[in-house]
């Protein structure tokens, strides 16, 4: 929902295609039931005060690059509600920015991302047979559907559908979802989403540092997933997290891990772990103004 309120920005200022008189799965064939248009069509959902708005994203755009849309204020929700918004497209992935000037209804606000799909209905019944259920039903706004859904472990996500054709560029590399869960629900919420989002397992470490959640002392389980959807990265422990892991919606891939956190750092962002060995790349966790707080990476060389 609210990225499709985002397109009507973007397309208003330049940022998305003409409407389309074909719906997207017209113009991208794809499996009858996979209904991924693509990762850089998917969006993280940050939320952060109205006075924090602009310092949040000057400092996201200083440290990705990018651009954004014309930021304006919208209802975004079925329910009477007003926000400032902006889309913000980086190479590293994308953004749909909220400052609510009204308190934010229900369910909004605890979903991590809004994920587009082909066809809205068949995406819903598709999700709900692999076990998400609707905690909201699929409901219009100008220019297309949307719905919010959650999956096992509490894991909530946007399904979104729209007329306007979109053309980004491919994103220099694939944001990844970061999901912190128990081993309660981890089992169940690979299934469930391996199911809807024809996902393939990249890895499954039983043993990877504990380091990696912020207990050095301990061991936990990794989960790397691929899809259309792009990356997820399933992170399992006993949950009992220092601040500020299980804080970061998303991990971002860079070519310079200490140009980006100085880039950051000089754009008012905090480094708030600092760079540490996880498996197969270098990372560190960074607090944006207004309080995101993102996983940032760079692979180690093969």
């Amino acid at each position: 929902m609210r990225r499709t309120k985002f397109l009507v920005a973007a397309a208003a200022f330049g940022l998305s295609a003409a409407i389309a008189t074909a719906a997207p799965a017209a113009a991208r064939p794809r499996a009858a039931t996979d209904f991924a248009v693509g990762p850089q069509y998917d969006t993280t959902h940050v939320y952060v005060a109205a006075a924090d708005f602009d310092k949040f994203v000057a400092s996201f755009v200083a440290t990705f690059g990018g651009e954004t849309s014309k930021q304006g204020q919208f209802q975004v929700t079925p329910t009477s509600s007003l926000t400032k918004s902006q889309l913000v497209l980086t190479p590293a992935g994308t953004i749909s920015v909220f400052g609510f000037l009204t308190p934010v209804p229900y369910p909004f606000g605890a979903e991590r991302t809004g994920y587009l799909v082909t066809d809205i209905d068949a995406a819903v019944k598709a999700a709900r047979r692999n076990g998400a259920i609707r905690l909201i039903e699929t409901f219009p706004d100008p220019i297309g559907r949307d719905i919010v859904v959650q999956w096992p472990g509490g894991v909530n996500m946007q399904l979104y559908w729209h007329t306007a054709k979109s053309n980004y560029a491919p994103l220099t590399s694939i944001p990844e979802n970061r999901v912190y869960l128990t081993a309660d629900a981890a089992d169940e919420f690979i299934r469930r989403w391996t199911g809807f989002a024809h996902g393939r397992i990249l890895s499954d470490e039983k043993s990877a540092p504990g380091s990696e959640v912020g207990q050095p002392d301990k061991t936990i389980r990794r989960v790397r997933i691929a899809s259309g959807y792009g990356k997820l990265a399933l992170l399992v422990s006993n949950g009992q997290l220092p601040w500020p892991w299980g804080r970061d919606l998303t991990g971002y891939e860079v070519n310079d891990l200490r140009a980006t956190l100085a880039k950051a750092e000089a754009a008012g962002a905090k480094v708030v772990v600092q760079p540490y060995d996880a498996g197969d790349r270098h990372a560190a966790l960074v607090e944006f103004p207004g309080g995101y707080i993102a996983e940032i990476h760079q692979a180690r060389a093969r």
